[in-house]
């Protein structure tokens, strides 16, 4: 239980900076983080998200890196 919390607080750290700092990142995300699905995907285990974790990283890292600087 201790890793999946863990997993799931890096999700809202790094999607609130994706908010925040990157709003123009944020909204290409296909979902709103802040709400529980009823529907869709209801067995959501632990690698699964580990695996959105990743690809919100990759995201964000591929954006800072390809961003325009002003």
């Amino acid at each position: 239980m201790k890793k999946l919390h863990s997993v799931l607080k890096e999700i809202m750290e790094i999607t609130t900076t994706m908010e925040t700092e990157y709003p123009e990142l944020y909204q290409f995300l296909e979902e709103d983080p802040m709400t529980i699905p009823t529907s869709g995907h209801p067995n959501v285990d632990e690698a699964a998200l580990r695996e959105y974790l990743k690809s919100l990283k990759g995201m964000l890292q591929h954006h800072r890196a390809t961003r325009k600087k002003s």
